[in-house]
């Protein structure tokens, strides 16, 4: 069945087919979810576990230890980290690409199940499969109404229990990130001395309130024709019933909880410090679902916030102030691609206008482009990606290629009637013709992305979404090409009386006669004799391959965007209570007020501005207000110097990536310190950041955790024998100081009806000031006895980490270092890892191992991917042209464009680096090359067919048929390479947001189309005369 004359002879059935193809392309458009970038995150799951109470070494020694001992060993786990804290621990566990996530949690959980047992109020390990570092896409403030005096603070199990469902049930949202605020609780605070009088031990008290505080269901009691369910009614109804707990009874005397302790609803100790604009709140970030719509969730989330607001806040005098999120930026982004979509499908009509000179052929080949760009969103759809920018870059960069194969068909009919053939004729004949021309070079463009199928690393599910979207236009516009082409040029032509002549020759047909007579000059002049093409060959190849060399910049990993967002890091000195948490921000929200009005500074206005400060995390974030969106990196050293004027604090000002996988990560160099002893870790810790920061100047550095061991402890010391002669243990006089201190939880406050929380005993805030205050506290020992804490113990100072950290069962550091944009990252990842070399191999850091991760791993295993991924391409493309030309030395010549590409592609990232913006060769834009395999042999194949056809159905010889096939085909490679430089141009020019994404690639593209357009048509024809001799004519006589 021959596909175009049943094209030509069924012209309804053609229209009927785009009809189709438009139609489920629009319905795949409006159901692919939008997102700023493909997802690329690697599967995360995380493990939280909370011990009120306990230092991070103990929760090291006693939770994390034990949990990562039965985690090691899951399946496709590629790195397990651990960070423990004060109350709590956390375990993240990374997993391969392709791993199931809900298999992952279903193991994991499994695992857990299999530690043999905790220590006392360890609460159960609570998983979470978003990841606990991942970056929120929207951040939120809950403050009280301006004027009003509600203490929002006091407000966090408010939240928890009436406002977090209604966030989290949203379709889409993964988790929140909360920060801030007090959770309530009831406090039963003891009086020791009371105790102590009446002979009451702390064991007593709290094994009286646990056993009181119980419900205990009996069961279902049949009586007569009704059953009634019998329940033994204990447990607390109010915040004063534990008071009427009888906590000692000898049948004599008789001891309530009341004449020892009082009751009342409190709130947790305050840790942490939570600010917006200057004033307090309770932060609130949300995480997505891997693939969710940003954009969908930021509507849903902003209409459920709304609603909030004007109910169940409202009532509360409070509300939810929205701070920041990714749809502006991300809805500016895909607009500017659209945009530029548009002009560069407009600007390569207007090429094809000109060339052709005429409305209809230009309107003819127009066809291409919309219905091979909207039939894209079929494969999108049916495959499961997004539609976000990379993917719409895949088309745009597509657009100007999508009416090659219609230019070469539409010219080859265009020539068959100009030699007097009928219509129906010159159509199908001019089509079949370069049918297998347009087919060879659709399958050499199409086979270059097939070894991105195997590139398993982050960038590889980028890389797929360009493939997707180009190879699904292009096999598309191959199939307009043979079938709408054909069947709309017969349909214009076919009552209509053609002209023999070419027309009235016009400023346009001058000009193009007068540069093909250029070209072809050249051309034959370097085609003269043997010298001639040795001398093209060589020197244009040569010229190639050195201006690569010398071109080559240094990588970059992924583009970083431009989001009209700053995150600040900060790392303040340990121990820091709430208070001065709470001076550090309002100092922050002092020295940027001035920003928040025009005055005598040049930077840009802020917008929004939050703060957050605890042991697990601090920093700040603001935005810049619209008219200044793109300009919000010019806070950076304004910031810098803010931060440097706090005295002892550290930080770090960063713009985060729009493929950040944690907070505060960009384009960070990750070096891991590990070893056994934290001394010698922290001390390599600072040894390595003075060296790096010397190394790369300019750097900023985070080390996780602090490098500062100045964590204030201190420690109550039980003398064992005093311990022992007193009828006390250790654990009792634990439990003891712990209940003296915050207190110790030790059940739960749940009326009925009502959300349940903590039941915590503990001491009188005021009478307990000091760790000296501790000591002097009586305690009553097993026999009735008391004595003085101190009496049995003694106290010692002492300092500790803020957290420990722990890389595959080991003790770690991680500084974090981001280098300076002016640096790339190969360049710095090769100067760090020079760096610790040096150190090692002098033996300044011993009994230390050193890592490069984060970016670094990734730049490295990335590089090599695409370096055996670029060889592949090419082993590919030089195979099925083998195939295609039935000939093993052809291909091998069409190859020879490949290098002119390339020297082209490195000349136009230069340029555009040098003149247009910032551009650096990242892996994103090194695609552009294997993209460029595919394309710029397009050229090169239709010489070479071309000539081949000459000689072997036109019984030319072979310098002649090699002269007559680039003559004739100068035209249609000069439209073709027009069509997609003016398609292309829009991308590379385009500065807006969301253009650092493609403007690499299209760089590329544009610099290697342009070049290789030009030098195939001398390097090629000279090749091809060493071997055309060999060919013999196929007429039969």
């Amino acid at each position: 069945m021959n596909i175009i004359k049943s094209a030509i002879e069924r012209p309804v059935t053609t229209a009927v087919m785009v009809i189709l193809i438009v139609l489920f392309g629009v319905i795949g458009l409006t159901r692919l979810p939008v997102q700023l970038a493909p997802d690329t995150d690697l599967p995360e799951i995380e493990v939280q576990t909370v011990w009120s109470g306990a230092s991070p070494t103990d929760m090291e020694s006693e939770v994390v230890e034990k949990q990562e001992d039965k985690l090691k060993s899951l399946q496709n786990l590629q790195k397990m980290e651990s960070s423990s804290y004060n109350d709590y621990a956390t375990i993240t566990l990374t997993f391969d690409l392709e791993t199931d996530i809900d298999t992952a949690l279903f193991r994991v959980s499994n695992k857990l199940n299999e530690v043999d047992e905790y220590p006392d109020n360890v609460m159960r390990p609570v998983l979470s499969s978003s990841g606990g570092s991942s970056q929120p896409i929207i951040w939120m403030v809950m403050k009280t109404i301006k004027g009003k005096d509600t203490a929002i603070l006091t407000h966090r199990t408010f939240f928890e229990n009436e406002i977090r469902q209604y966030l989290e049930r949203i379709e889409g949202v993964s988790s929140l990130l909360v920060f801030g605020g007090t959770e309530d609780q009831l406090e039963v605070i003891i009086d020791p001395e009371r105790m102590t009088q009446r002979g009451i031990t702390i064991n007593q008290i709290i094994s009286k309130i646990t056993t009181a505080n119980r419900d205990v269901s009996a069961g279902v009691l049949g009586i007569d024709r009704k059953n009634y369910r019998i329940r033994t009614v204990a447990k607390f109804q109010n915040d004063q019933d534990p008071l009427d707990v009888v906590v000692y009874d000898d049948g004599i005397k008789r001891v309530f909880l009341r004449d020892v302790a009082t009751a009342s609803i409190g709130h947790e100790p305050q840790f942490v410090s939570v600010m917006q604009d200057g004033r307090e709140g309770i932060v609130v970030g949300v995480r997505k679902e891997k693939g969710a719509n940003v954009i969908d969730i930021v509507d849903r989330v902003r209409a459920e916030v709304n609603r909030l607001n004007n109910d169940v806040l409202a009532s509360r005098n409070l509300f939810i102030d929205w701070a920041h999120d990714e749809a502006p930026y991300i809805l500016t982004s895909i607009d500017n691609m659209k945009t530029n979509v548009m002009i560069g499908g407009v600007l390569a009509i207007v090429v094809l206008l000109i060339f052709l000179g005429s409305l209809r052929s230009t309107i003819t080949i127009g066809l291409a482009i919309p219905i091979s760009a909207i039939g894209t969103f079929i494969f999108l759809w049916l495959l499961h990606r997004n539609l976000n920018v990379v993917s719409l870059a895949g088309i745009s960069f597509a657009v100007g290629m999508l009416v090659d194969n219609s230019i070469v068909v539409l010219e080859n009919i265009d020539r068959q009637l100009q030699t007097g053939k009928k219509i129906f004729d010159a159509v199908l004949h001019g089509a079949n013709e370069v049918f297998g021309a347009v087919v060879a070079s659709t399958l050499t463009t199409v086979a270059v992305f097939l070894p991105v199928i195997f590139i398993k690393q982050e960038a590889g599910q980028l890389f797929k979404d360009i493939a997707i979207a180009i190879t699904a236009s292009i096999v598309l516009s191959l199939l307009v090409s043979v079938t709408v082409i054909p069947s709309f040029m017969h349909f214009l032509y076919k009552n209509r009386k053609l002209s023999s002549g070419s027309g009235k020759p016009g400023l346009t047909k001058a000009l193009g006669g007068f540069f093909v007579l250029r070209i072809m000059s050249v051309s034959n002049f370097f085609q003269k004799n043997v010298l001639t093409r040795l001398v093209c060959i060589i020197v244009f190849t040569s010229l190639s391959i050195t201006s690569a060399w010398v071109l080559m910049p240094k990588a970059e990993y992924l583009p970083q965007g431009n989001q009209n967002f700053i995150m600040t890091i900060l790392v303040p000195p340990p121990g820091y209570s709430a208070q001065k948490r709470r001076e550090v921000g309002e100092y922050l929200f002092e020295q940027t007020d001035k920003y928040r009005k025009p005055g005598d500074h040049n930077l840009p206005l802020i917008k929004n501005m939050f703060y957050f400060s605890s042991d697990f995390l601090s920093g700040f974030g603001l935005s810049a207000t619209e008219e200044y969106e793109t300009e919000a990196k010019r806070f950076i050293p304004a910031l810098n110097r803010i931060i440097n004027s706090l005295p002892g604090m550290f930080g770090i000002s960063i713009q985060p990536g729009i493929f950040e996988s944690g907070i505060g990560k960009g384009r960070t160099v990750d070096l891991n310190i590990s070893g056994e002893e934290m001394d010698e870790i922290v001390n390599a810790g600072r040894v390595l950041f003075g060296a790096v920061a010397q190394a790369v100047p300019g750097s900023q550095i985070r080390p996780v955790p602090s490098l500062e061991i100045s964590y204030p402890e201190g420690k109550v010391i039980a003398d064992k024998r005093k311990l022992a002669a007193s009828g006390l243990t250790e654990q009792e006089l634990g439990v003891y100081v712990d209940v003296l201190m915050n207190g110790r939880k030790i059940s739960e406050f749940g009326p009925e009806g009502k959300n349940r929380i903590d039941l915590v005993l503990r001491g009188a805030e005021a009478q307990f000031k000091t760790p000296e205050d501790i000591l002097n506290a009586p305690i009553i020992n097993n026999i009735g006895r008391q004595v003085r804490v101190g009496d049995v113990a003694t106290i010692k100072y002492d300092t500790g980490m803020t957290q420990i950290d722990r890389l595959e069962k080991k003790r770690n550091i991680r500084l974090e270092i981001t280098p300076p944009v002016s640096v790339p990252l190969q360049t710095a990842i090769e100067t760090i890892k020079s760096t610790c070399d040096n150190l090692l191999a002098s033996g300044e850091i011993k009994n230390i191992s050193l890592d490069l991760g984060g970016n670094a791993d990734k730049l490295v295993d990335t590089f090599d991917a695409l370096k055996w991924n670029l060889l592949l391409a090419l082993m590919i493309t030089y195979l099925l042209m083998a195939a295609l030309f039935e000939n093993f030395l052809y291909p091998l010549i069409i190859m020879f464009s490949v290098p002119l590409a390339a020297a082209g592609g490195l000349a136009g990232l230069r340029l555009v680096d040098a003149y247009i913006a910032p551009q650096p060769l990242d892996v994103l834009t090194m695609l552009g090359f294997i993209i460029l395999i595919g394309t710029v042999v397009n050229n090169a194949i239709l010489i070479v067919h071309q000539s081949l056809n000459n000689v072997r159905n036109r019984e030319m010889d072979g310098m002649r048929a090699i002269s007559e096939s680039v003559r004739t085909r100068i035209r249609p490679i000069f439209m073709s390479a027009f069509t997609s430089i003016f398609g292309l141009m829009p991308l590379v020019l385009a500065t807006g947001s969301g253009s650092e994404l493609y403007r690499g690639i299209g760089s590329v593209l544009l610099g290697g189309l342009a070049v290789s357009t030009v030098f195939t048509l001398f390097v090629i024809p000279a090749l091809l005369a060493f071997f055309i001799g060999f060919e013999k004519s196929r007429v039969a006589v």
